[in-house]
């Protein structure tokens, strides 16, 4: 087998891999050991198409630009559930620094903390649920990208400090079969989180679309235009 059909493959069997997580639903045992089995090939599937972690980097850096005051370097950055830490890898390139981050499988947390983009990874970590150690309001951004289910956008608000972000991009097959965009107007009612950009149908890999949601943490109701939008902000 040549080269070419070599990455063909490893491209079909990370598809596959996707699509076989998804079926796992929410289930962190099976999801661990899933994980588990597929860090060592898990990047080498990934490269035909993969965008996703480099346009989620780029709305945090936009989010930074249009509402934040705090430098990039200063900016503490929590990467939640991201495998082997792609997207800490292209927020490190936009000049972001302090960037934690978390996985169920130790396996691909092993792997994160390979790229030296982090400043703590931690594996064995489950979002629904973090330990206690993630204190309330630690964090300026938070992230969340792949099929990780609309449930964990509460415990991501609660470690994101008032006035931060919430940026959650997932396959657009996973968003609309967990009613994502549901949960998110549900959280805008009860004034959890409030929508401030919504990437519909963005990119994400060869063979799926991705839609993306950028939330801001309220609190500061004067933040919040008549029409429910987030003014500029700075902290």
């Amino acid at each position: 087998m040549n080269t070419l059909d070599q990455q063909t493959a490893l491209e079909q069997a990370a598809r596959k891999h996707t699509k076989d997580s998804h079926a796992l639903g929410g289930d962190a045992g099976r999801l661990d050991h899933f994980y588990r089995g597929w860090a060592s090939s898990y990047d080498l599937g990934l490269a035909d198409g993969y965008c996703g972690p480099m346009i989620a980097a780029e709305m945090a850096a936009a989010v930074q630009t249009a509402y934040l005051a705090r430098h990039r370097t200063a900016m503490a950055i929590l990467d939640a559930g991201w495998g082997t830490g792609p997207v800490g890898v292209e927020l490190e390139s936009l000049r972001f620094r302090l960037i934690d981050g978390f996985d169920l499988s130790e396996e691909m947390a092993k792997k994160a903390q390979q790229t030296r983009a982090y400043r703590n990874v931690r594996g064995d970590v489950d979002l629904i649920g973090l330990p206690s150690d993630y204190f309330r309001a630690s964090y300026d951004l938070t992230f969340t990208l792949g099929h990780v289910g609309p449930d964990g956008l509460r415990e991501l608000a609660r470690v994101t400090r008032s006035n931060g972000f919430v940026i959650a991009s997932d396959r657009k097959s996973y968003a609309e079969a967990t009613s994502f965009e549901d949960h998110v107007r549900l959280l805008q009612d009860e004034g959890v989180l409030i929508p401030a950009q919504y990437l519909r149908n963005g990119g994400y890999a060869a063979d799926e679309d991705a839609h993306c949601w950028v939330l801001g943490y309220p609190p500061a109701k004067a933040a919040l235009r008549e029409d429910g939008t987030v003014a500029r902000l700075r902290s």
